[in-house]
């Protein structure tokens, strides 16, 4: 226990938080139908989670510095699992959304304490072994979620997708009092509170103004209010982080090409490999007719072959440049976006499947080295804020990939259904309109509607992929205590370039 409690605790908090990220996905059907949702409920119950866990990451991780990790990792399960518990009883969309939200909020207290409590509980070869497993538990996790969210849907109920969070959070608070050791950043530092609430302002406004800009139209007043917020609160998080001597994000590091070459990166990789997934899957099952299971089984494609890809990737492309790994998988998972834009109303779901196989590969590529390459950019001191920014934007991206790729989709089939059909399907309500629109021009919008994502999508992974190669060119080499591409932050030198404080477990 003394060897693998920490490990354990930590890494099932990490598995059930990730899983979060993607288990809803094929459930979105059944939760519209069962609470009346509209399509823009379905993308807040992904964004609201993801938004949440993107802005909030960094000052929460700043907040665990001060007040004790294990402390914060332990109240941020609780808050997960009671935020689960409210999301599996909501009797409505919107009760479901903010449940979500708060979710979030609890999430980022645990992944954000995640890396820093490992540093703290093993030491060299035992610490190497431990990210090792962490890593691998943080991919299962992903690749898991739609076929677990599959399961429980066509099983007990898609309410049960959030109550099976209870009994693991039980035993992840209990194992991580037992086991895992109390930890603090270095003494003095400060919170920023201040340029938390910009960013969130900043992610939040944003996003709210592309799914209403989706359904109001993009100069409806409360559209241009929402971009106006956003970029107010962009500019109010710039000036505060000038000035605070303890920020979230020291943006002297823009200023390094290869540094926000990977950050452009992280956004882009995923937006385009996951922001249309959930749309995906509502065609499959409403328009297609398939099961919640065969339609999580549809998308294993790109789940397994990431997995596969990322296993065996880190071995064969030792001491390849981590920009044309990178670079290159985004690029593989642009042209898999592409290859799925070839939809029609006689399509079945084996059409997807060069296009999802091409973007697990490039997932598979990307995944592990984004953090080494952030690291790799920035001076040793900095790694810790690195790490949280990598995994800030990657969550950002996704929030604002199936914003904008469900805009996209319903725009192109509000061509031949008009505006209020094109929603209503798109939101899982095929069925309620047959009878009043042909089968036939449901598949053709709906495919139609696909086409336009994916090659949005697909045009978000090349030029992602080609910013990454132009400017990720860093020459520094591999810092010590960091054994390849997976290994995400400062493990062996805490937050900010210090050994971490550690004190013993209770008992």
């Amino acid at each position: 226990m003394r060897t693998w409690g920490p490990l354990t605790a930590v890494s099932l908090g990490t598995f059930m938080l990730l899983l979060d990220v993607t288990i809803v996905v094929v459930a979105l059907p059944d939760m519209a139908r069962a609470l009346d949702a509209s399509l823009a409920d379905l993308q807040w119950v992904i964004d609201g989670y993801a938004l949440a866990l993107a802005a909030l990451l960094l000052g929460v991780g700043a907040a665990a510095d001060v007040l004790g990790r294990r402390r914060l990792h332990v109240a941020g399960t609780a808050l997960f699992a009671l935020a689960s518990l409210g999301c599996g009883l909501a009797s409505d969309a919107d009760l479901l959304v903010a449940a979500r939200a708060v979710q979030g909020l609890g999430a980022a207290a645990m992944f954000a304490t995640t890396l820093p409590l490992l540093a703290a509980a093993y030491q060299d070869r035992e610490r190497s072994l431990a990210l090792g497993v962490w890593g691998a538990v943080s991919g299962a996790s992903a690749a898991l979620g739609p076929i677990v969210g599959g399961l429980l849907t066509a099983g007990p109920g898609w309410r049960w997708i959030f109550f099976v969070n209870l009994p693991v959070s039980v035993a992840s608070v209990w194992l991580t009092l037992r086991v895992v050791p109390e930890s603090k950043g270095p003494a003095g530092r400060r919170v920023d509170w201040a340029g938390t609430a910009a960013f969130a302002c900043f992610a939040g406004a944003g996003t709210y103004g592309v799914l209403r800009g989706g359904t109001e139209g993009w100069t409806s007043a409360l559209t241009v209010a929402a971009f106006v917020v956003s970029v107010l609160a962009l500019l109010c998080f710039v000036q505060v982080e000038r000035r605070t001597i303890h920020p979230l994000l020291d943006l002297r590091l823009l200023r390094k090409p290869a540094f926000t070459g990977v950050l452009l990166g992280a956004i882009g990789y995923n937006a385009a490999a996951f922001g249309v997934i959930p749309y995906i899957s509502i065609w499959l099952q409403t328009v297609l007719g398939m099961s919640a299971v065969r339609g999580s089984l549809a998308l294993l494609p790109l789940a397994a072959t990431s997995f596969v890809v990322a296993a065996i990737g880190g071995r064969l492309l030792h001491g390849v440049a981590p920009r044309l790994v990178i670079g290159g998988g985004l690029l593989l998972i642009g042209a898999g976006g592409l290859c799925m834009a070839v939809l029609d109303a006689g399509s079945s779901w084996s059409a997807l499947l060069p296009g999802l196989t091409l973007a697990g590969i490039g997932t598979g590529l990307v995944a592990p080295g984004l953090a080494g390459a952030a690291l790799a950019a920035v001076p040793p001191a900095n790694s810790g804020m690195a790490g949280g920014a990598v995994n800030t934007f990657r969550q950002l991206g996704y929030a604002v990939g199936v914003a904008l790729f469900g805009t996209v989709l319903t725009s192109r089939m509000a061509d031949s259904l008009g505006h209020d059909a094109a929603h209503a399907v798109a939101g899982g309500g095929a069925p309620a309109l047959r009878g009043t629109v042909s089968e036939h021009s449901v598949r053709a919008a709906f495919a139609a509607g696909l086409n336009g994502a994916s090659l949005a999508a697909g045009v978000a992974g090349l030029v992602a992929g080609v910013l990454v190669l132009v400017m990720v060119r860093t020459s520094s080499p591999q810092r010590p205590g960091v054994t390849g591409p997976a290994v995400p932050g400062a493990l062996e030198r805490g937050v900010e370039g210090r050994e971490p404080q550690v004190r013993e477990p209770a008992r």
